[in-house]
C-alpha cells in the first residue's frame, strides 16, 4: 500500500505541476509577463512581415501569447492597448460560455425548449415545429428557422420562420442565437452584463460589455480583454487555479462537433482539424479543413471583419486580431487561415524554404482580381471548379482533368467569391478571387 500511495501522490503532484506551466496575468492592473520572440528562435524580419500583412488589411490590434505570456503586441493606427472595439460574432462564444456557466448554477437546461424562457410564439412556426427548438438547437446553429428571411438578425416573431425540423439543418443565423441572450437573463432574473460581470470579468479581469445595436447584442472590450478569454478557454474553463466552468461535459461540448451536419462547428465556436465543414450563407459541404495552415486542435471565435480568437492547446498558444477586413465575408475564415501562414513562418529555421514546405498552397490562381480570365495551377490533378458568391449561390462549375487551366469570367459581377477547387485525390481547396 505505501507504494501505491507514493506513486498516487507522484502522479497528482505532475498534475498540479503541468496544470500551473500557464501563466494568469493579475486581474487588475497592466502587468502581463512576456516571453522574447528570440527565445522561441523567431525572426525579427519575419515578424515584421507578419505586421506588414495586418497592417495592409485594417488590422488595429494583434496580440500573440505562449504560455500565457506574451509574445507578440502590436497596434495599428491610433488604437491602443486601452481602445475598446467590437467582437462581432466572435462574441458568441462568450454567450456560448455563459449558458454553461447559467445549467451549472442550475438556472437552465440545455436540453430545455427555448418556448420555456421566450414563452410560446416567439417564433412564427406551429405550436409543434416550435417546440421541437431547444436552448442546445440554438447553440449548435440547428434551430431550423429560415436563415434565407430578408433580415437574418432579425428576431421578431415574424422574421422567424419554419424552414425545416430542428436538429435536421444546419445553417449560420444570428435571430436564434440573438435570443439566447434572453434565454439567459429570463433564466438568470439578471441582465446578462451583469451575470457576466460576475461570473467572467470579476474572476479574469476581463474588460467590456454586450452593446444593443439595432437586432444584435455585440461585446466590446480591448484586445488584452479578448486575449484573457482565450487564455481561460486554453485552460478548460480555470482561471489560475479556480475552476470558472465547472460543468465539464458542457465545456467538452461546446468546444467539440456538436452535430453531424457540420463537424466543424461546435457551441458557438469554430473547430479546425475535421474532414469537411460549411460556411455562413452556405448549405454546401466542403471537404478538408476549416483552416489548412493553422493546427488541428485550433479552435476559433470569428466574427465579421475580422474578428478573430485563436486557440491551440498542444501548443499553448492564443492570438488576437481585431480590426476591419478588406472583403466582405459575413466570417472571413481565410483571412484568419491567411495570418496562420504567416505565424508559420515566423521561426527563423523556415527562412528560405521553398512556402510549401511550412504553408502549403496547393493552387495559385492569377491575376486576382481577375479582368476576365483566370489562369489555375495546381500540383494535383484537378477534378473541378466550382465559384461561389459569398452568400454560397454556385455561379460557375468547370469539370477537367487537368493541374493547369485558363477559364473565362467575364459572366460574373464585379465583387467577391469563393473559389472551390476539387482534386483527383478526394480533396479540396478554397480561396478568395476577386473579380474586378
Amino acid at each position: 500500500m505505501k507504494k501505491i500511495y507514493t506513486f498516487l501522490t507522484v502522479f497528482i503532484t505532475s498534475l498540479c505541476i503541468n496544470a500551473q506551466t500557464l501563466y494568469f496575468p493579475p486581474t487588475t492592473g497592466n502587468i502581463w509577463d512576456t516571453i522574447s520572440p528570440p527565445s522561441l528562435n523567431w525572426c525579427q524580419n519575419q515578424i515584421d512581415s507578419l505586421y506588414a500583412y495586418l497592417d495592409t488589411n485594417n488590422t488595429k490590434a494583434f496580440i500573440l501569447l505562449k504560455e500565457g505570456k506574451i509574445v507578440l503586441e502590436k497596434y495599428f493606427g491610433t488604437h491602443t492597448q486601452v481602445s475598446p472595439w467590437q467582437w462581432a460574432s466572435a462574441g458568441k462564444t462568450i454567450t456560448s460560455f455563459m449558458v454553461g456557466i447559467a445549467q451549472q448554477e442550475n438556472y437552465l437546461s440545455i436540453a430545455d425548449t427555448t418556448s420555456k424562457y421566450l414563452n410560446p410564439a416567439w417564433t412564427d412556426c406551429t405550436i409543434e415545429q416550435e417546440e421541437k427548438i431547444s436552448i442546445r438547437h440554438q447553440l449548435a446553429m440547428t434551430s431550423g428557422l429560415d436563415d434565407g428571411v430578408a433580415d437574418h438578425y432579425c428576431t421578431l416573431d415574424t422574421c422567424l420562420i419554419y424552414k425545416a425540423d430542428a436538429g435536421t439543418r444546419w445553417a449560420y443565423h444570428n435571430g436564434p442565437y440573438t435570443l439566447l441572450d434572453n434565454v439567459i437573463e429570463n433564466a438568470t432574473g439578471i441582465s446578462l452584463n451583469a451575470y457576466i460581470t460576475q461570473k467572467l470579468k470579476n474572476p479574469t479581469g476581463m474588460t467590456g460589455a454586450f452593446v444593443s445595436l439595432g437586432y444584435n447584442n455585440v461585446f466590446f472590450s480591448n484586445a488584452r480583454s479578448m486575449a484573457r478569454f482565450g487564455l481561460l478557454i486554453l485552460n478548460n474553463g480555470n482561471w489560475n487555479g479556480t475552476q470558472i466552468m465547472t460543468d465539464t461535459a458542457y465545456f467538452n461540448q461546446m468546444v467539440n462537433t456538436s452535430q453531424s451536419l457540420n463537424q466543424a462547428y461546435g457551441y458557438l465556436w469554430w473547430l479546425n482539424g475535421k474532414s469537411t465543414f460549411m460556411i455562413p450563407g452556405s448549405q454546401i459541404v466542403f471537404n478538408g479543413s476549416l483552416s489548412p495552415n493553422a493546427p488541428s486542435d485550433m479552435l476559433v471565435a470569428m466574427g465579421k471583419d475580422g474578428q478573430f480568437l485563436n486557440i491551440v492547446p498542444s501548443q499553448d498558444l492564443v492570438w488576437v486580431r481585431m480590426g476591419n477586413s478588406p472583403d466582405e465575408l459575413p466570417v472571413p475564415f481565410l483571412m484568419n487561415d491567411k495570418i496562420w501562414e504567416y505565424i508559420n513562418s515566423l521561426d527563423c529555421n523556415t527562412i528560405g524554404l521553398n512556402e510549401q514546405t511550412h504553408a502549403p498552397n496547393l493552387v495559385q490562381i492569377f491575376p486576382n482580381p481577375s479582368n476576365g480570365k483566370l489562369n489555375i495551377k495546381s500540383d494535383k490533378q484537378i477534378l473541378k471548379i466550382e465559384i461561389y458568391t459569398i452568400h454560397g449561390q454556385c455561379v460557375k462549375t468547370e469539370n477537367t482533368q487537368n493541374k493547369n487551366l485558363i477559364i473565362s469570367i467575364n459572366e460574373l459581377s464585379s465583387g467577391f467569391y469563393l473559389l472551390k477547387v476539387d482534386f483527383n485525390v478526394g480533396s479540396s481547396w478554397i480561396g478568395k478571387l476577386i473579380c474586378e
